[in-house]
């Protein structure tokens, strides 16, 4: 592991965008939970923007406890699993529109994350994370760390992802987002299909969180400002640049998707031209909303240049 660590500090020594590479891989399974809610369910949902900081308080407060990290990533993950079926339930038991259900659920999640964590901010001081897993000798080592870890996370969770969406299990979710009568008719407890989907989706989304936290030092109440957006973006980027049906190929554009919003905004926060114009940290959501727009504006564009070539 040290010659691997080594190797990639000569590669990437001249490289400043090892830690937008690491956010875009967490950023990743953000993408992959959105996915599934509003692809493959066809459930528009924004309990991810309380889910993220769910799994990320979650996951904090299980290490200050003397948790290993490792258990405590699952727990946050865990965590989030159980808002996706509270927002999914709330939308089956109670026949909330699936919107809503989610707002409302989101909303719900601000006030319980403040409660589980008793305050905005939490440091995470000298504490362990998974990112301890590999002993890092200088700062450049330890971003690279950072960055296999969070490699590591997503290649297993996409190889599941991928795994479980070839099941029955998965196909019969597959069919309920697709087609629900259809489903239905051939027996298919959609209702159920619908709990698992949504938790799966805020599963990955919470593990994001709680992958991010340990990335950042601590949990801060704002980290999911934005994040239905920073997953559909990388959805979108993904599906702009691959035009893919299959799921293998499907979660590989997201998640190639995600590395390049994050690299995007990297970019633009980077260029001294954007900066001159008075671009800054603070405009990363209006960057976000451009970007996304570029990217849906595009393919019309290429498809009236192309009637006028006709």
């Amino acid at each position: 592991m040290d010659g691997l660590l080594q190797f990639l500090s000569g590669f990437l020594t001249h490289i400043t965008w090892i830690g937008a590479i690491e956010l875009g891989l967490i950023y990743a399974l953000v993408a992959l939970g959105v996915l599934i809610s509003y692809k493959i369910l066809d459930f528009p949902d924004l309990t991810a923007d309380g889910s993220f900081p769910l799994g990320g308080g979650v996951c904090v407060v299980c290490i200050l406890h003397g948790i290993n990290p490792w258990w405590a990533t699952l727990m946050g993950m865990f965590a989030g699993a159980i808002a996706g079926m509270i927002t999914a339930s709330l939308h089956i038991s109670f026949k909330i529109e699936k919107l809503l259900a989610s707002i409302l659920m989101m909303i719900a999640l601000y006030s319980i994350n403040l409660r589980i964590m008793g305050k905005p901010n939490v440091a995470l001081l000298g504490d362990p994370t998974v990112y301890d897993s590999i002993q890092a000798n200088d700062d450049l080592q330890l971003a690279l760390v950072r960055l296999l870890i969070a490699l590591f996370v997503v290649v297993i969770a996409k190889l599941l992802f991928d795994l479980f969406f070839a099941t029955q299990t998965g196909l019969a979710v597959r069919a309920t987002g697709t087609n629900p009568r259809m489903a239905k008719a051939q027996g298919i407890a959609i209702n159920k299909m619908t709990l698992l989907g949504m938790a799966i989706s805020n599963g990955l989304i919470a593990l994001a969180g709680a992958l991010y936290v340990q990335s950042n030092g601590g949990f801060d109440i704002s980290i999911g400002v934005g994040t239905i957006v920073i997953g559909l973006a990388a959805v979108i980027i993904g599906e702009a640049i691959f035009a893919a049906k299959r799921i293998l190929w499907l979660t590989f554009a997201v998640i190639i998707g995600s590395l390049l919003y994050r690299f995007f905004i990297a970019l633009a926060l980077n260029n001294d031209t954007l900066n001159g114009i008075g671009f800054g940290p603070q405009d990363l959501n209006l960057i976000t909303a451009l970007l996304v727009v570029g990217v849906l504006v595009l393919p019309k564009f290429k498809q009236k240049l192309a009637r006028g070539k006709k």
